[in-house]
């Protein structure tokens, strides 16, 4: 018994070693300019095989090798983070109602709805639910939740997840580190950027102060200022994460294009010739094979 009980230990240990190693190599790669891998971003986990922003959809993602999980953030009632896309709760779950509306009671009460809007057994997820089933296994980005870095960060810090949790906001650097200063300069801070606004040049250069390790890049029409400042990213030392998701977010690149009009070269393949090296995804699987196929995962 003592022995079956020993071994069963260190394969535990052997396993939680092998995830440390994987995360360990990703915040390598996360920060090597020079790497040429190319990291997969799941867009709100695997929605397609499991409900957005649910634990199931992330361990789809860890299972099948994804580098990164981007999720969403409100807080409830009673000021427990939650991990939800909409203010409401009415379009993916059986429940009705604001997030901060209800409880953490009465949200863990509410299943979540599959893509076909029928409930399931998965409950919502708090944020410490979520980093605990992620820690050491895979990165993960916080996309809506520019309110809540604070609580976030106390939440990280609480899981020892800080060096693997990316957050974002689309907001001026300055005004960022007005407001939020405290809490970016102790967590992995992205800048948004719309590269088709007027001010894009000079919030790059802004940026450049304290040279995040990507900025993403945003543009919904593509010419040779958006090509220019995607360049200028990248000479100020920074990496360029690009959104596959829909056209609007990448000139017609996206994955619809890439996998149902199969043109995976003119939109995957264009968004690699731009020096991305982040791609967020609502198709990782195939993106994942794309990107291996050429050598650059």
């Amino acid at each position: 018994m003592k022995r079956t009980i020993t071994l069963s230990l260190l394969f535990c240990l052997a396993l939680m070693a092998a995830a440390q190693e994987r995360v360990d190599k990703l915040i390598r790669e996360l920060n090597n300019p020079k790497s040429k891998k190319v990291l997969v971003v799941a867009h709100r986990g695997d929605w397609r095989n499991a409900p957005e922003n649910s634990l199931q959809a992330f361990q789809n993602c860890i299972d099948m090798g994804v580098d990164m999980m981007e999720l969403d953030l409100h807080m409830s009632k009673d000021s427990v983070l939650f991990l939800m896309h909409d203010n409401t709760v009415d379009r993916t779950t059986t429940g009705h109602g604001k997030v901060s509306d209800l409880t953490a009671a009465e949200l863990k009460k509410l299943r979540l709805k599959a893509g076909h809007g029928i409930g399931t057994s998965h409950t919502i997820p708090t944020f410490e639910e979520a980093l605990n089933l992620c820690k050491g296994k895979i990165l993960i980005n916080v996309d809506k939740g520019y309110e809540y870095f604070r609580q976030a960060y106390e939440v990280m810090e609480k899981t020892g997840t800080t060096r693997q949790v990316v957050i974002k906001s689309g907001r001026p650097i300055s005004k960022v580190q007005s407001e939020k200063g405290d809490v970016i300069s102790k967590v992995i801070y992205m800048p948004v950027i719309t590269l088709t606004n007027a001010n894009a040049e000079q919030e790059i250069n802004a940026c450049a102060a304290i040279r995040p390790v990507a900025i993403e890049c945003c543009f919904g029409k593509t010419d040779s200022n958006v090509e220019r400042l995607l360049k200028l990213v990248r000479q100020n030392g920074s990496k360029v994460w690009i959104n596959s998701l829909w056209p609007s977010l990448n000139g017609g690149h996206d994955d619809d294009r890439a996998v149902e009009q199969h043109e995976e070269d003119q939109a995957w393949g264009w968004l690699l010739q731009q020096g991305a090296s982040l791609i967020q995804t609502d198709r990782p699987a195939q993106l994942i094979r794309y990107l291996k196929k050429h050598g650059r995962h």
